[in-house]
């Protein structure tokens, strides 16, 4: 029964908006997912045991205690999955500090053992202006530069995870104005 998709994409490319969409579709067709947001356990994690109240605090929170943290959310998820199908929205990489760290790394995937890695991606200056519009989040400015090598590097990583697990990867491009193209993108994934 336990079927796990992984959908990735740097904050700004409308992962999110395309997974929610997409999840509505599914619905009609009677295919469900439980979707857990890979961060929003951790955070919860993180609360519980160290008072992290913010989102956007966890990336400065110490490399060490972030990997426990994150180990304890990939069981949790990876324990779920054990019964329904799940649909898990997440960073390949988390901008941290001290550099790019794997937002799910080899301990976690191997955990949660996808059948599918979707990356979601727009461009560069798309990404920049969703962002600006995101007044819920205090997030950090990247030059578009920046944005390129992230979403490069993100590909790189999720074709690492892919040959750890045997999963397929799947790139959605999430074009202003072609959300519904992503969406179905999307469901042809999650079908």
């Amino acid at each position: 029964m336990s079927r796990v998709v992984v959908v990735t994409g740097v904050p700004g490319t409308g992962k999110s908006t395309v997974v929610q969409e997409a999840l509505k579709q599914l619905k009609t067709q009677d295919v469900e997912y439980e979707f857990i947001n890979y961060g929003d356990v951790m955070l919860k994690l993180m609360r519980d045991r160290e008072g992290v109240t913010d989102r956007d605090e966890m990336r400065k929170f110490p490399t060490g205690s972030y990997r426990e943290i994150q180990r304890e959310a990939g069981k949790q998820i990876a324990r779920a999955a054990r019964q329904k199908f799940v649909l898990v929205d997440t960073h390949c990489l988390i901008k941290k500090p001290e550099g790019y760290y794997p937002g799910l790394p080899r301990w976690v995937i191997e955990e949660l053992n996808p059948e599918s890695i979707v990356i979601i991606e727009a461009t560069p200056e798309e990404v920049a202006r969703r962002r600006t519009k995101d007044t819920m989040r205090r997030r950090d400015k990247e030059l578009l530069d920046e944005v390129v090598e992230h979403q490069l590097l993100n590909r790189a990583t999720a074709t690492a995870y892919a040959t750890l697990t045997g999963a397929t990867v799947r790139i959605i491009h999430n074009r202003d104005g072609k959300l519904s193209k992503a969406v179905k993108e999307m469901v042809e994934v999650l079908r």
